[in-house]
């Protein structure tokens, strides 16, 4: 295959015309960039960064429209239980997500496209993202807050189980990142 077919092409007419992305931004002004835009939630909304939220709102609306007595009688979905769109997370994670479309296509980055390594199929990649992230999600309602609640918010605001939050997940990364790299030969 060609490095012009590797990279990405663009049909133009009868042509191909090769894409090149853009570089990365910097990490160290990406991570001043996510601090200022914490900063203007917390003036702003006074409430940092999260994501987890939103989905229980998602989850709370619908029981509540499923089950309207099982819904009004638990407490939890009491809590949650809101307009979607008057939930500051609900517009956060609406915005991160249009957000990062709206930044991989002015970079060229945008591709529909499963990656994965040569020794794993797209269906057992596709399964094991999916188990991963209800992994993730479960993960997130036990310790009451997801990765960027947790490491985001909660370290800016110095918590102790924050701080374990991030050094337990590195570790773990680390500890995982042998097994995973095998598959991704």
């Amino acid at each position: 295959m060609s490095t012009a077919l590797q990279q990405g092409t663009i049909a133009t007419g009868h042509a191909r015309q090769a894409t090149v992305a853009k570089p990365y931004a910097n990490p160290y002004l990406a991570g001043v960039g996510i601090g200022l835009v914490m900063l203007v939630a917390f003036v702003l909304v006074g409430r940092g960064l999260g994501a987890s939220g939103a989905f229980s709102t998602a989850v709370a609306n619908t029981v509540r429209a499923a089950a309207p007595g099982h819904g009004a009688s638990n407490p939890f979905y009491q809590t949650y239980a809101q307009p979607p769109f008057q939930d500051w997370l609900v517009l956060e994670v609406i915005g991160l997500t249009l957000g990062g479309l709206v930044s991989a296509k002015l970079a060229r980055r945008l591709n529909w496209r499963i990656e994965r390594g040569e020794n794993v199929s797209s269906v057992s990649r596709l399964a094991l993202a999916f188990v991963g992230g209800c992994t993730m999600g479960l993960g997130a309602k036990l310790a009451r807050g997801c990765t960027s609640g947790l490491g985001l918010t909660g370290g800016a605001l110095l918590s102790v189980g924050s701080w374990l939050f991030v050094l337990s997940a590195f570790g773990a990364a680390y500890m995982f990142a042998p097994i995973v790299r095998k598959a991704w030969r």
